[in-house]
């Protein structure tokens, strides 16, 4: 491998650092801080003269700090003359904001790509994007990488078996993520039939396929105000499911939340590192965290090293 340098900005530096203990190398400094007025601040505390860097940087809340970080960062990388600035984003923010879906409404998650591309970025690594066509938005490489082998792992190791198990998506949009799921582990596909009135508000009408007597496993990429996921939750038990349990990669947990988990029938909630948690959900005995830091390591060693990242997407 060749010499390169990895930074991160505020919003998620435990990630950057299993990431460096991963590659086996140490995290770069980077002061990131505010002037009094607010205004980001950045100096880059390292020569990156002609290197490859990698800025660790999730756009979670709040959201346009860390993304305001994340730009100043890579223009700053890029007037200190870096060879290549690789923004690795855990979770993309306003990904859900990927189309029109109202007359004079933005697209926003193409302006962030514009945002992220004009600062200076040569390439993207994110996560389970809420849209693949995402991707398409950047006209510089992005490597769109997914947590399901992390969850994969854990799901059979705590339902060996997989007999009883059917794997639900909570709506028509998440069909080919729960596909992806019960195809590799070859149980049964069920899915939630859900309306959205307005943002944050979801209504279920029906449910497709047979979960009577299983274990139902609840795939989505993104859990925000948990309102979805746990009355899907309660329409799965109503249709005869046993238990209900949900994988959930970005844990965005706002608003009611984590009040909702608590007194959902959800079982378990299954989640990844890309956003760290509060520390009342880190408490929360529902939620289980698990790391995806080995994934976007060795996607950053593979880079490196210019081997191919397709076994990563599964």
């Amino acid at each position: 491998m060749t010499d390169f340098k990895v930074f991160t900005g505020n919003s998620h530096p435990d990630l950057a650092r299993e990431i460096c203990t991963y590659l086996k190398t140490p995290l770069c400094r980077a002061d990131v801080g505010r002037f009094s007025d607010g205004e980001t601040q950045v100096e880059i505390g390292e020569n990156v003269r002609g290197q490859d860097c990698f800025i660790v940087q999730s756009t979670s809340s709040p959201v346009n700090e860390h993304l305001m970080e994340l730009l100043i960062m890579i223009d700053a990388l890029k007037r200190a003359s870096a060879g290549s600035i690789n923004a690795v984003v855990p979770y993309y923010g306003y990904a859900r904001q990927d189309r029109k879906v109202a007359p004079r409404t933005p697209i926003t998650a193409k302006l962030v790509a514009d945002l992220i591309q004009t600062a200076g970025a040569t390439r993207v690594v994110s996560m389970d994007m809420h849209a693949g066509q995402i991707q398409g938005f950047f006209n510089i490489p992005t490597d769109h990488l997914y947590a399901s082998p992390v969850m994969l792992d854990y799901l059979k190791q705590h339902f060996p078996t997989g007999d009883d198990l059917v794997i639900v998506s909570p709506d028509a949009g998440g069909v080919e993520r729960a596909r992806a799921y019960s195809k590799r582990l070859n149980t049964t596909l069920a899915i939630i039939d859900k309306r959205r009135p307005r943002p944050n508000v979801a209504v279920i009408t029906n449910i497709i396929g047979d979960v009577k007597g299983k274990t139902a496993v609840l795939v989505d990429d993104m859990m925000d105000t948990a309102g979805t996921l746990t009355m899907a939750s309660r329409a799965l038990l109503e249709k005869g499911a046993t238990r209900v349990v949900a994988l959930v990669v970005h844990p965005v947990l706002s608003g009611p939340a984590l009040q909702r988990i608590i007194e959902s029938p959800l079982e378990q909630v299954v989640v990844t590192n890309t956003i760290p948690l509060t520390k009342e959900a880190r408490e929360c005995k529902k939620i289980v965290q698990l790391s995806v830091a080995p994934l976007l390591g060795e996607a950053i060693r593979r880079i490196m090293t210019a081997e191919s990242l397709s076994s990563l997407f599964v």
